[in-house]
Formats: structure tokens, C-alpha cells, sequence
């Protein structure tokens, strides 16, 4: 039930962090895993360790703010490796800043990268996966803070995140006749690179509480993508997951 072997998943922002967790879950239970990274030194590193411990792995460059590398990105992944079975939309950015201090052009840069690309990496995707008839899967990640864990200085961040959930609901319901389905995760606090180089005012609020099951760490969150990815969840779509430690009930 939770086996991918011969499917390929594409995991965008994999080049670290709960990307590169996900990268490494998912070619563990099988899955050819193409880690599509504007850091293509770190996406190579670690596509050449998932190889050096058996896996299939491959890195590509992908800038997701320009819409013509992300067109130009799944047409080579096509090209060279067939068409994906699953899609995970897991890069983002997550700076703060002040809502009385913000700026057009910091709502534009996250909404650019969180939501944006995520819509533009579907259509492409899902373009190919409805032309090959055979199904697929799309897993979001999004992010706890729309749902409480919200600390100072997420208003453009939590907004970009809410443009991706609407975009999950969205096209799970244009997409579910082509058997492909669309899910989300929503993370609780977890300790990457990502969060400990964001930049903003001090992360202060309710979301700085220990959750009850303590903090998660990528793995974490990987493996509720693996089960959307499997068999095991092959009628579920339009599901918003958070893995998040019990925070909710704290």
C-alpha cells in the first residue's frame, strides 16, 4: 500500500530542508525522485547521496519566479524521464515582516514563489499526467500558521500560504476526473534552514509554544506526503493534513 516503485516524483525546493526529507522518503519507498531546486549545487549533492544509498535520484534547476524556467523545467523532466506520477509543491519562502510596515513588494516576492509557481508547476504537470491518462497525485505543503501556529510578521507569508490552499481545492475538483488527486499538508514548527536563516522581526506569538508531541522534524512531514503519494490513499483528494505535533489541541 505504500509502495512507488517505477513512479516519478518531482519534489520542488528538495535541495534542503523538509524538501530534501521528502526527496529521501519518497525514494526510499521506491519513487525515481527529480529534486527541482534553484540550488542546483545542493540538489546535486543530495540526488548523489539518495544514488550513493541505492535510490534513483536526479537533480534539475528550476528559478520558480520565472515562469519560463518552470515551463522550460517540466518539459525536460518529460523529456528525459517520462511523465511524473506525483508532484510535490514543497519550495517556499518564509520571511517576516511587520503587517503596518509591509510592502507591495514583499507581498509580491512570497506570493511570487508560495503561490505563484505552485499554480504554474500544476498546470504543467497536470497538463502531462491528464495526457497520459494514467492518474497522479499532487501533494501542497502549506503551513500550520493558517491555522493558529502564527507568530509576528506572517501576513504576506500566511496569505501566500492561503493562495495555496485555494489552489489545492481548486484543482482537486477540476482534476478529479482525470484520477489525479490534490492534497495539502499543513507543517507545525520545524527546525530547517529555511527557519533559522529567515529574516524579520523575532518569531513572537502563540505559534512559539512546545506543542504537546513535541517539535517535528522533516521526516515528519515527508511521511504524510508519502501516504498521499501511495495506493493507500487512492480515494482521498481535496484533504488538508496538520502535522504539527498536537499543537491544535494545546
Amino acid at each position: 500500500m505504500f509502495n512507488l516503485d517505477n513512479k516519478l516524483a518531482v519534489v520542488t525546493g528538495g535541495a534542503s530542508g523538509i524538501g530534501a526529507s521528502i526527496a529521501s522518503t519518497l525514494a526510499s519507498a521506491g519513487a525515481t525522485v527529480i529534486i527541482a531546486d534553484i540550488n542546483i549545487h545542493n540538489a546535486e549533492i543530495e540526488a548523489a547521496d539518495l544514488r550513493a544509498k541505492g535510490f534513483r535520484a536526479s537533480a534539475i534547476y528550476i528559478d520558480l519566479a520565472d515562469e519560463m524556467s518552470i515551463v522550460e523545467c517540466c518539459s525536460a523532466i518529460v523529456g528525459s524521464h517520462g511523465t511524473p506520477w506525483l508532484l510535490v509543491n514543497n519550495a517556499g519562502l518564509q520571511d517576516r515582516q511587520l503587517l503596518l510596515e509591509g510592502t507591495a513588494e514583499e507581498w509580491d516576492r512570497m506570493n511570487r514563489i508560495n503561490g505563484r509557481a505552485a499554480f504554474l508547476m500544476t498546470r504543467e504537470v497536470a497538463k502531462v499526467m491528464v495526457a497520459a491518462g494514467n492518474g497522479g497525485r499532487i501533494v501542497n505543503i502549506a503551513s500550520l500558521a493558517l491555522r493558529g501556529s502564527i507568530v509576528l510578521g506572517l501576513a504576506c507569508y500566511a496569505g501566500s500560504k492561503g493562495a495555496l490552499l485555494g489552489l489545492s481545492h481548486a484543482s482537486a475538483f477540476e482534476l478529479a476526473e482525470h484520477n489525479i488527486t490534490v492534497n495539502a499538508v499543513l507543517p507545525g514548527g520545524v527546525m530547517t534552514p529555511g527557519a533559522l536563516a529567515a529574516k524579520g522581526p523575532p518569531a513572537d506569538g502563540p505559534g512559539r509554544r512546545s506543542p504537546p508531541l513535541g517539535m517535528c522534524d522533516g521526516n515528519d512531514i515527508a511521511s504524510a506526503v508519502l501516504y498521499f503519494a501511495t495506493p493507500a490513499a487512492r480515494r482521498v483528494t481535496n484533504q488538508v493534513l496538520a502535522v504539527d505535533g498536537g499543537f491544535s489541541v494545546s
